[in-house]
């Protein structure tokens, strides 16, 4: 049963997950008056979450220790189609093996911030491949398409600015927001499911699950919107400047993943104790309150948080450790990223430029000269001003910096 339902609205609120709702006074009373299940859906896209999904899933979190049941819905079969919101031009096209692939890594994500289980409030891992692989093209226009008029759909922004900008939208992507809504009334229907969360780009979408719930009967559905988070320099959440940070450990290391947070802009700080650890407003108060110097604190109280629960206490414990002693001039390389090379191309066949430029730590070759020649390239601490230098194995082991706080560390695969 929960506890303290009634308020759950009001506290995440305040730490700004919530920016729409279809009926948020009806959700108030449904949260107050016992459990309910929630979903949130993620196409398959790729084999991990990042930090742009991290909102959602700590909005679940907060759900499922209130004591109501998650269920991540993953788009087995919507993948093959791609969500056309806010987008110009379609998906590429997965195979069935990389989109089970992508769907293992995926609930593996999941699973860092969510209780799984068989439990009453224990979270669920569902495909929307097994009903709609199995729904006949006549079926679905009878059961879904008759609800849906052409003329509102092309209202939606998702549909009218493709097509303002004269960007192909093919009836497969035209038909997704169906799709989307069958999944809610699909799930409401095996799971009782009647609360779905999605970024502000999903509104549109969520209102026609919700609407086709009404017209098909089920009971009263709701929506939960979360705002569309940028960094303070206008970047979406999710990106850094060397790409995407991901939660998976494989894919963006520990130590990488905890400098993302140290390094946030002061004003983010604030903003991002609230949505990303779990410490009471309160302390998020006084901690963003912080000023000059000490403000670098609450930063690493972020990033410990962070860190913590996306990879555990002694990987957060171990990134600390290793950039408190990397600032301190320290050459210990322990917990350092590895940039791993091909023992054969340890011959000078391969230039430190070409090696930054393919695992796409710089954007261009000139990226990378400007930055030794500005004196932010660094080999085991000592100014390096040629971007050219060619690799051997006597590189195995060094570090290399890419200004302050960036560091990685040479190693053979």
């Amino acid at each position: 049963m929960p506890s303290n339902t009634f308020d759950l609205i009001e506290q995440l609120d305040a730490r700004g997950f919530i920016h729409q709702s279809t009926d948020l006074d009806g959700l108030r009373l449904a949260l107050s008056q016992g459990a309910i299940t929630f979903y949130l859906g993620f196409d398959a896209t790729a084999d991990s979450l990042h930090v742009g999904h991290l909102q959602a899933l700590m909005l679940m979190r907060h759900l499922q220790r209130a004591g109501h049941k998650p269920i991540l819905l993953i788009g087995g079969a919507t993948t093959r189609i791609g969500d056309p919101s806010f987008r110009d031009s379609s998906r590429p096209v997965l195979t069935e093996a990389q989109i089970q692939h992508n769907i293992a890594g995926i609930t593996g994500c999941f699973a860092r911030y969510i209780q799984l289980g068989d439990g009453p409030s224990d979270g669920l891992v569902v495909d929307n491949a097994d009903w709609l692989d199995g729904i006949g093209y006549l079926q679905f226009l009878d059961q879904v398409g008759r609800h849906f008029s052409i003329n509102r759909l092309l209202t939606f922004d998702a549909v009218r600015t493709r097509l303002e900008r004269e960007h192909s939208l093919s009836f497969q992507e035209f038909g997704y927001t169906l799709l989307q809504a069958h999944d809610f009334t699909e799930l409401a229907r095996r799971h009782n499911c009647t609360l779905q969360l999605g970024g502000a780009d999903q509104w549109a979408n969520i209102i026609n699950g919700v609407e086709l719930g009404r017209r098909q009967g089920c009971p009263p559905l709701f929506g939960l919107t979360m705002p569309l988070l940028t960094t303070r320099d206008g970047r979406k959440m999710g990106k850094s400047a060397s790409g995407a940070v991901w939660l998976n450990g494989d894919k963006l290391s520990p130590y990488d993943f905890w400098q993302f947070w140290r390094n946030c802009d002061d004003a983010d700080v604030g903003r991002f104790l609230a949505l990303f650890s779990e410490l009471p407003l309160e302390e998020v108060a006084r901690l963003a309150a912080l000023q000059g110097a000490e403000l670098n604190q609450a930063k690493i109280v972020l990033a410990n948080a962070a860190t913590a629960l996306a990879h555990g206490q002694a990987a957060a414990k171990a990134a600390a450790a290793t950039a408190a002693e990397l600032f301190a001039g320290s050459t210990v390389e322990a917990a350092l990223p590895a940039l791993p090379i091909d023992r054969l191309r340890l011959d000078g066949s391969l230039s430190l430029l070409q090696l930054l430029l393919g695992y796409k730590l710089q954007p261009s070759a000139s990226a990378v000269r400007r930055l030794a020649a500005g004196g932010g390239l660094r080999l085991n601490g000592e100014v390096l001003s040629d971007a050219e230098l060619k690799l051997t194995t006597e590189h195995l082991g060094a570090r290399i910096s890419l200004g302050k706080k960036r560091h990685y560390q040479l190693q053979a695969r």
